[in-house]
Formats: C-alpha cells, structure tokens, sequence
C-alpha cells in the first residue's frame, strides 16, 4: 500500500496559490516539487525541489512530470499537451489536463454552459474585431479573449459598435451585459470517488479600475433560495466535469433574482482565500484532500469574514514596502498574508488580509481601516 507521504506530488506554477497549498502540504508530510517560470517564485524556498521553467513548453512541462505520481496546478496557463502524454503513461494529473483545455479557452466554456443548460450570459463568438459590427443589435457587450486573458486582463467593455478602438482583434467572446446586483462566488471541491462538498456562498466587491476583487464577504448577503441556486448550479458543474481537485465558480445575482455563471476556474482561487480562517477547512487544504482522494473536509463557517486583496498602490513600482502594517496588527481578528514577492507594481497581488469576526458589520468596518492604513509602496 502506498501512502499518500510516498508520493511524489508536483505542482504546476510556483505563485501566492501554490505558497498556500504548500503550509497544508507541510501539515500532512508531503513530497511535493514545483516548476515555475520566475527564479524567484514565493513557493521557491518552501520545497526540496524547485524547477525554474516554462509552464507552457511542451518537453519542460514533460521532463517535470514524468518522476511523478501525482501532477496539479495553481494557474491555468499550462501545457496541456504534455499534461496528456503524463495522464495516458499512467501520471495522475488532476484536474484533469482536458478539463483545463476546456477552461482555458473561455468560449469553450461558454458552450459547456450552453450545452449543459446552465444559466450563463447571452453570448456570441467572433474571430476578428470586424466580425463584431454583426451583432451592432446585440450592444453593449464584455469581449473577452477566448484564451491567455486572466485578472481582468484580456476583458475590455465595447459600449458602441461604432467605437470599437478597444476591441481585441483576437478570437473572443462577446458576453452581453448582465444588469446584475451582486456577483457571487462558490468554491466547490471533488475527489475521486465522486465525493462533492461546497463552501458557503460569497459576495465580491471589486475595483473597478483593476478589474480584481477588492473585498470579500462571507456569507454574502442573499436570500436562502439564492444561496441554494448558486450551491446547486456550482455542484452541477462539478458533476458534469467529473472534475477531481477544486472549482471556483464565479457568478452574477442579476437584479431580477436569477444566477447566472460568469466564469469557472480548476484551483484554488482569489474568493475562496479567507478560508483559511474564517472556515473549518480551508479552500488549499480541500483541494489536497479532493487529489489525493482523501475525505473531504468541513466547509463551515466558524466566524463570518472579510478578505481585502492587497494590491500594489498605483505610482509605486520597486522593492516593495508594506506601509502601515503594524497598525492593521493591532486589530483583533486581523490575519495578514504576503505573498513574497519582491517587487511591487500598480494592482499587481502581493498579499491579503481576512478580518474575522462574531458581527459582520464589525468585520467590515476593521476591512475598511485596514484597506485605508496597509498599502504597498515602494
């Protein structure tokens, strides 16, 4: 019998996700390697064995996998190709290299949805920018890049379909706009036996000008039959995939009352992050426990929470400072995490804050101190 310490488990992609699957990772002893383009990687130091290369070079992809039992990620951009030459030598790659192929290509998953009857956007999809005057009916519209967009970025808002200045000239999607009230996030986890747990609904404030979220609220403020949609449409999805791993499943509260799915992602994610204290299990340990087929963990809530991304400040790009860092520790039920990431720039990710507590109301009044008191300077 082999035990899940024998293992030899890598990780595709050495970033802040990866950093915080590895302090679970160290919990259970395990064996785990991680490749990653950026020589210094946050997860460079947290490993026996770090591998600086390509994650998207078919033979650097391959030479990494092939020593061992077990492969995952931490980011999408990948090469898939050499993650199904692993899968059919017997390697366990999880997720699954053709669910990531799927994911990575968004109108690809727009036709999943469509194909599945699950409620999604009205979209249409082009191949070039003057394809778009087509649908000058249809406007507005989100185009966004089929493939390579991430953080907001490859997403552009087409208002006019005489302005179309903006417009990417790569295939995309057109996503008609959602006149929604909130947007809503359910991390759901499965392993291999078919397994299924959710976390509990969150709700996402984002920043408008990054386009990244800027705080989160769990449990977001919904109705009970709202909640249970979104769990019900994230499990469907997860079923349907027959994913092994975990699933962020992004959504929008339309004004109207319906759920509607924005986006899915196969790892560990931006809106599941505050887990990690304000839940009993956290979204990183999940998904170990979801690939190495373990019982799924707990997924309640032990104190309602508040997650602010630590972006850095606009102006500011070097050697990164955290300005105000020992005011925002005073707080009681304040958790700060860095990312290790030595240099800062506008709205790049370089850590986070969860502010826990009994009372909602009082975690986001902390949430708000600390976003106005912690920046990241150079």
């Amino acid at each position: 019998m082999t035990t899940i310490q024998q293992l030899h488990i890598g990780i595709l992609g050495g970033g802040q996700l990866g950093r915080m699957m590895l302090q679970y990772a160290i919990n259970l002893n395990l064996n785990i390697s991680v490749l990653d383009p950026d020589k210094n990687a946050p997860c460079k130091h947290l490993v026996k064995k770090f591998t600086c290369g390509s994650l998207t070079d078919y033979d650097t992809v391959y030479q990494f996998g092939k020593d061992k039992d077990l492969i995952t990620i931490e980011i999408e951009n990948v090469n898939i190709e050499a993650l199904k030459a692993l899968e059919k030598e017997g390697k366990k790659v999880y997720p699954q290299p053709s669910i990531i192929e799927m994911i990575q290509d968004k109108g690809l998953q727009k036709m999943f949805y469509q194909r599945n009857d699950i409620p999604s956007p009205d979209f249409f999809l082009v191949e070039t920018k003057e394809q778009i005057i087509k649908y000058a009916d249809y406007f507005p519209f989100f185009q966004k890049m089929r493939k390579g967009g991430y953080d907001g970025k490859g997403v552009v808002k087409l208002s006019n379909p005489h302005f179309l200045e903006k417009a990417f000239t790569v295939p995309s999607v057109l996503e008609r706009l959602v006149d929604f009230s909130k947007e809503l996030s359910v991390v759901v986890a499965r392993n291999e036996d078919g397994e299924i747990k959710c976390f509990p609904v969150v709700e996402c404030e984002f920043n408008a000008e990054a386009n990244l979220v800027e705080f989160l609220f769990s449990p977001a403020d919904i109705k009970k039959t709202v909640e249970k949609n979104a769990i019900q449409i994230a499990t469907t999805i997860a079923e349907k995939l027959g994913i092994v791993g975990l699933l962020a499943v992004e959504l929008f509260l339309t004004k109207d009352g319906k759920v509607l799915v924005n986006e899915i992602a196969p790892r560990p994610h931006n809106s599941g992050h505050h887990t990690i204290e304000a839940n009993v299990t956290s979204q990183f340990e999940q998904h170990l426990r979801a690939i190495l087929n373990l019982p799924l963990g707990d997924t309640s809530i032990i104190k309602p929470g508040v997650m602010v991304n630590l972006l850095g400040d606009f102006g500011y790009e070097g050697t990164a400072i955290y300005s105000g860092l020992e005011d925002v520790m005073k707080f009681s039920g304040v958790y700060v995490h860095l990312y290790g990431k030595e240099k800062t720039k506008p709205f790049r990710k370089m850590g986070h804050v969860t502010i826990v507590d009994s009372d909602l109301l009082k975690a986001k009044q902390k949430a708000k101190i600390v976003k106005n008191t912690l920046k990241v300077i150079a």
